[in-house]
């Protein structure tokens, strides 16, 4: 990296933290620090929704999911406008007409406190896990890359985020978003334009494209009924549907969002700003991934993009046999940038045979390619069994240092820390919150002070910073980034929209009912887990994680409901006549 690009950088984070202490300091009652006052607009309340969501995962692992598997990982969104529909509709006039501080202290008003206090818990250990995991994901990848040290990249990301979220609370949040997510736009248009201009100079945009789909990259719907594909059409509009229900109608970092919105009208717009742009935002995301595929078709690509992987490979007596499958690498690109050359003629003279020919013979290369990649990863598994071969979230990271030009690199890296510290100050505000209202102060005796409670606030904020420090310091790398956050929401957020909605449309329900039923519930849907999607015996996938959302919904309503029949009936026993 050059002195410019640490200039952009170190400038851009400063910006923000600075930013956020000084727009809001001073937060003298709980609703200004918990609710910043509730005088957010509809944009404001929009753009933090947004970024809030858009962690560092979602800029380094969706390019990398889409270069390896294409536009699929779209669909997981579809789902996601119908549940912003419903969350204005239902969720939002609730909230604001019962003048909640947090979702869960609805529950209390609706069924009891051991209700409440069990969500809660459930929330703080998922949103717990993901914190310490959005600190831990640009932290992992730019130590790998850049050589830095991993805990010092966590502790860093850790600290500037906790300076401005334990000073300003909500409202320090919000602000810093709007900035955070300009930055990330601008970064990745500047990229997107970038590997576009730096294509060979008679290809196309339109050509590019064709190169991608020739390749199976744009292949967006599947409407295939199999449970085992994580991303079809059905489980994005049903599994993604209750997630995207769950996550924004209940989870208390998006919930905590709109609640400190002016009016319900701004919160609603807010919500509808969000599911208007998020499909077409992912949508771009994954374009400028596929457009990295395309670059790679003529440019030079590791055979491993995770230089720890090839390290450890090449310390190891495999060392040899992984050389002579870089070799065969080197080949296979060679073949390939001819092959897409003829493609690309064949395109230019419209030859319907010559390009179904130069079509087979690239989609020929690139599968030969794919069998070179995953025999390197056998490779690299059998020198070292925990260093990671999936190497979907290094390829956007290799394409920016190697290939961007100086002050474009510190944007970029800008983009991957600020989503990072945009998301990651959400969940630490939501988890203080939390902690401090639906625990600390529901629990404790006696009578205290606005300040009391904005302090204790600010100190849990700070002890969960700490512990999500602590989290990405002992994380370890799954298959990919950004499914490994949305796996942990699927196991957790199913069961809790259950009680969100038995409270919303089963009056008749009570509270112990719930309760049991929701206990029950995540028990059933940690042990399908561990024996459909994450097996020990097997390592096999039977079901696909998004429909963790849907099950543990309706699990949690079933149950409930039958609890409750059955305790009617315990009560009220027939009567023989």
């Amino acid at each position: 990296m050059a002195l410019l690009d640490w200039i952009i950088l170190g400038g851009t984070l400063f910006f923000i933290v600075a930013f956020g202490v000084w727009k809001t300091k001073g937060s003298a009652n709980v609703d200004d620090y918990v609710k910043g006052g509730s005088d957010a607009q509809w944009w404001t309340i929009g753009l933090s929704v947004m970024a809030t969501q858009a962690s560092a995962i979602t800029f380094l692992s969706t390019p990398g999911q889409a270069f390896h598997d294409g536009m699929g990982f779209v669909q997981f969104y579809f789902g996601l406008p119908l549940a912003m529909i419903v969350i204005c509709l239902v969720f939002i006039p609730i909230y604001h007409k019962q003048k909640v501080f947090t979702a869960y202290e609805l529950l209390e008003n609706r069924f009891d406190l051991k209700t409440r206090t069990l969500t809660a818990i459930l929330f703080l250990i998922q949103r717990g896990l993901a914190a310490g995991i959005t600190i831990f994901a640009p932290s992992i990848i730019l130590s790998a890359i850049l050589g830095w040290n991993l805990w010092t990249l966590n502790i860093i990301i850790g600290v500037l985020v906790i300076i401005y979220t334990v000073s300003g609370g909500t409202k320090a949040v919000s602000v810093t978003q709007k900035q955070q997510m300009f930055i990330i736009m601008v970064g990745m248009f500047f990229a997107f334009f970038f590997i576009l201009g730096s294509l060979p100079t008679d290809i196309t945009f339109g050509e590019a494209l064709k190169i991608a789909g020739a390749n199976d990259k744009l292949n967006i719907l599947n409407f295939e009924l199999d449970p085992t594909n994580r991303y079809t059409f059905w489980s994005g509009i049903t599994g993604g549907f209750f997630l995207a229900l769950a996550y924004f109608g209940t989870d208390q970092s998006q919930v905590q969002r709109y609640l400190s919105g002016r009016s319900i009208r701004e919160s609603q717009l807010g919500l509808i700003f969000n599911g208007i742009l998020k499909i077409p935002m992912q949508f771009f995301i994954l374009l400028v991934g596929v457009m990295v595929f395309v670059f790679y078709q003529y440019n030079a690509a590791p055979l491993n993009f995770n230089p720890a992987a090839t390290e450890a490979v090449m310390d190891s007596k495999l060392a040899e046999d992984y050389e002579l499958l870089v070799k065969g690498h080197e080949k296979l690109e060679q073949q390939k940038r001819m092959a897409q050359n003829d493609y690309s003629e064949a395109l230019k003279l419209k030859d319907y045979n010559a390009i179904e020919q130069a079509k087979l013979n690239v989609v020929a290369v690139n599968k030969e390619e794919r069998i070179n990649r995953e025999a390197a990863k056998a490779l690299i598994s059998e020198a070292n069994e925990i260093v990671e071969t999936n190497d979907k979230d290094y390829v956007f990271i290799h394409f920016i240092l190697n290939n961007l030009p100086r002050g474009l690199i510190g944007l970029l890296l800008a983009v991957i820390l600020s989503a990072a510290m945009s998301s990651t100050a959400s969940e630490l505000n939501a988890l203080g919150t939390i902690t401090a209202l639906d625990l600390y102060k529901r629990n404790k005796k006696g009578e205290f002070t606005q300040k009391h409670y904005v302090s204790a606030t600010k100190w849990f904020t700070l002890i969960w910073g700490i512990v999500a420090i602590g989290i990405a310091c002992v994380a370890n790398l799954f298959d990919n980034l950004i499914q490994l956050v949305n796996i942990i929401g699927s196991i957790f957020y199913g069961n809790v929209l259950g009680i969100f909605l038995l409270a919303f449309f089963f009056t008749y329900v009570k509270g112990n009912a719930v309760f049991i039923a929701a206990i029950i519930t995540q028990i059933i849907i940690l042990i399908l887990y561990f024996t459909l999607i994450f097996p020990y015996d097997s390592g096999e996938e039977k079901l696909g994680y998004l429909w963790l959302n849907l099950i543990g919904c309706l699990l949690a309503i079933v149950i409930a409901l039958f609890m409750e029949s059955f305790d009617r009936t315990l009560r009220n026993p027939p009567v023989d006549v």
